[in-house]
């Protein structure tokens, strides 16, 4: 079993696109857009959902993310 990661307890949350998906899968890609990010750096706020986390958990390592106060 995989220990998961227990989401923070903020409301909102930043993300951060900060690697390229290039070379990665097409489902990959296909999350980093539905997120609305569309350029290396950019950042998007989102309310802090098991849907939004569960993309932020498929493309984590190409995000950052925050938690908004």
């Amino acid at each position: 079993m995989s220990a998961k990661k227990k989401m923070p307890t903020a409301k909102r949350i930043r993300i951060t696109y900060v690697k390229s998906a290039i070379g990665y899968a097409k489902d990959q890609k296909a999350t980093i857009r539905a997120l609305g990010l569309r350029r290396l750096g950019q950042s998007v706020e989102h309310e802090a959902t098991p849907a939004i986390w569960g993309m932020v958990e498929k493309v984590a390592h190409l995000v950052d993310v925050e938690p908004v106060e």
